[in-house]
């Protein structure tokens, strides 16, 4: 299979969460991808677990909140670059970036200081080279 390069960042589709654009940093010192989440709330569908959370995608616009659900997959303990340990949620969502769509791993994370409100970790780049001095090569810049 012939694998898809991209650059250092990309834009990004998480379609099942209604999210039509984000703005995604591809970090191979990650191993899991996390999204900005706030105002976490767990529910129960048909007795299964889901969580309900907030994000703010777009950097230029923090007041546009998007209201998102999924399933619950996972709940991991997850060490930030800072060495700080913390318990997060998971949740599996398909993310489309230029024409490829897979089904990846995300955990809900405060990344409201952050430039990029999504990381792509790399459990989820399996079928992916990152061209680290690259930006935007699956996606137009703005």
């Amino acid at each position: 299979m012939t694998k898809m390069i991209v650059g250092w960042k990309e834009k990004a589709q998480l379609k099942q969460l209604g999210l039509n654009s984000i703005k995604v940093k591809v970090d191979t010192g990650a191993k899991t991808s996390s999204i900005h989440a706030f105002d976490i709330k767990t529910i129960e569908k048909d007795g299964v677990s889901w969580v309900k959370f907030k994000t703010t995608p777009l950097r230029r616009h923090p007041k546009r909140v998007f209201e998102c659900e999924a399933e619950i997959v996972d709940y991991r303990k997850i060490t930030s670059s800072n060495g700080q340990t913390q318990s997060r949620y998971v949740i599996r969502s398909p993310i489309t970036i230029g024409s490829e769509t897979w089904e990846i791993d995300i955990t809900l994370a405060n990344r409201e200081k952050m430039r990029y409100k999504m990381l792509l970790g790399r459990e989820a780049m399996e079928n992916i080279l990152v061209s680290p001095h690259e930006a935007y090569m699956q996606s137009p810049k703005d």
